[in-house]
């Protein structure tokens, strides 16, 4: 599917801090103009962390809150209405600013691999550890993420939708390090063909290109690609073995390079564009590819999600991004 974003652009990963919506979204379309994304706010509580987003997207799979773990349910209870409140306002907000807006619009989910590794089954342990149970867990996730990408196109008429699924715990779900709910021991290690099958379900089914957002050192780059998704989001300070992301890119993959820390350093200070721009640089000259090819391979982004920083510096951080894709464009 042909990308919706133009060259040397920037975007953010996920979420922000704070509890207002209303208030994330300004920030989003002010500070990243040409890419903006709908932010996300764990800090509002149960429904708006990552895995209960996640379970709001499911269709006939109910999922409730219980000892602190989301679980699958027989019925649809207040925990899925507070999910289900959370993104209807979140939606709102983005109608009522994003109005006129044209151009790419990302939302992110997670995405089936980490929904089965957090969420339990109705009588205890993982989703994982039933290959049925994630085989249905996959086509609720599908049918819904199908669903959301069109909402959000029909409210935001002029927005080409981009879909980010959120995989953190895709590398130890093909290492087998997901622990058992005791904690002595790990499920057995699902199958590459496996992982890239479900995933290209949820890809196929989104009607939208999908970036995978995996902050790992071990991302399997070359699975994804084959699963289908556009791009791959990564923290580059992460990354070991520059190789598989040469032959990703090579293939057709585009790269949103977390360039920026998620978190600000012990001297407090946010990175400025320069130094932004220059870590994105670094790599790619790494790759051996020529600087002229970057804006249209790579998008800037922050390492991971910000709802754990300052909200100050999370506003700088995205505007170093804005503008680091701004010095990597004129390069």
């Amino acid at each position: 599917m042909t990308r919706p974003w133009p060259d040397g652009v920037a975007t953010g990963v996920g979420s922000l801090p704070g509890t207002d919506i209303a208030e994330a979204v300004k920030l989003v379309l002010g500070e990243l103009p040409d890419f903006p994304y709908l932010p996300e706010l764990p800090a509002r509580g149960p429904g708006a962390d990552l895995i209960g987003r996640g379970a709001g997207f499911l269709v006939d799979l109910p999922v409730e809150l219980y000892a602190a773990n989301w679980k699958v349910t027989a019925r649809r209870g207040r925990d899925a209405r507070v999910t289900a409140d959370l993104m209807e306002r979140d939606l709102d907000a983005l109608t009522g600013l994003a109005a006129g807006y044209a151009g790419p619009l990302k939302v992110q989910a997670p995405g089936p691999w980490t929904l089965a590794a957090a969420i339990q089954l109705q009588l205890g342990g993982a989703m994982l550890r039933d290959a049925g149970a994630v085989r249905d867990l996959t086509a609720s996730l599908a049918e819904g993420l199908r669903a959301h990408v069109a909402e959000v196109a029909a409210r935001v008429p002029g927005a080409r939708v981009v879909l980010q699924l959120d995989e953190p715990a895709l590398p130890a779900v093909l290492a087998g390090r997901v622990p058992t709910e005791s904690g002595f021991g790990t499920f057995r290690a699902v199958e590459a063909a496996t992982a890239r099958e479900a995933l290209a379900e949820v890809v196929a089914a989104a009607g939208a290109p999908v970036v995978v957002h995996c902050c790992a050192s071990d991302v399997p780059f070359g699975m994804l690609r084959e699963a289908g998704a556009a791009a791959v989001l990564v923290d580059l300070a992460l990354v070991e073995d520059l190789d598989p992301i040469g032959e990703a890119i090579e293939a057709g993959l585009r790269l949103f390079a977390g360039a920026a820390p998620a978190l600000p350093p012990p001297a407090g200070a946010a990175p400025s564009s320069a130094e932004v721009a220059e870590t994105v640089r670094d790599v790619w000259r790494r790759l051996g590819f020529p600087l002229s090819a970057l804006p249209g391979q790579v998008v800037v982004t922050a390492a991971c999600g910000l709802a754990g920083a300052p909200r100050d510096y999370a506003r700088a951080v995205l505007a170093a991004c804005r503008e680091a894709a701004q010095r990597l464009r004129e390069d």
